[in-house]
């Protein structure tokens, strides 16, 4: 009885284990607790963030949507989620509520409402991000607190897992 006692104690520690470093370094589920990225992702939606594969073995792209410790200029210690707009040396500019990178208009059908708000333009500096929530006018991002450092990114979304009915990839 011992024997099986130790034995039971044994998997529960090595599935404990396993499941913290898996969601510590590899992947992880988060639930939406704002409504900043409307209408791609709804309030309290779950989504699945990729924390390993992204840093090494691929690269951000403009239109990923990414998890990220936020800069302090934020005043916030929770992580946000927003899409990533504009690399390092990109231009951002939003003029006649469109967004432009680079001189290029973006083709945003993830829109609900274009931004009310003329901004720019700006340079991304090096090793910094330009992000935005798709809910442009009911957002905090980087046209409020400024540009994201790089190494703050944690992680970026793969999929929606819940609600079942919207179970899949989010637009790009």
């Amino acid at each position: 009885m011992a024997r099986y006692i130790f034995e039971l104690v044994e998997i529960v520690l090595v599935a404990f284990a396993l499941s913290w470093l898996i969601r510590t370094f590899v992947i992880e589920a988060r639930i939406i607790p704002t409504g900043s990225m409307l209408p791609t992702i709804q309030l309290q939606d779950r989504v699945i963030v990729d924390k390993f594969f992204f840093k090494n073995f691929g690269e951000l792209q403009p239109g990923d949507i990414i998890v990220f410790h936020p800069p302090a200029s934020a005043h916030s210690s929770d992580d946000f989620i927003k899409r990533l707009i504009a690399m390092p040396g990109d231009k951002v500019e939003i003029k006649n509520h469109d967004t432009y990178v680079n001189g290029q208009k973006l083709i945003e059908p993830y829109l609900n409402e274009h931004p009310k708000e003329d901004f720019g333009p700006i340079v991304v500096p090096e090793n910094s991000l330009f992000v935005m929530g798709d809910n442009r006018n009911n957002s905090a991002d980087s046209r409020e607190w400024g540009f994201l450092p790089a190494q703050n990114v944690t992680g970026r979304t793969l999929f929606r897992y819940w609600p079942l009915n919207h179970f899949g990839p989010l637009a790009r």
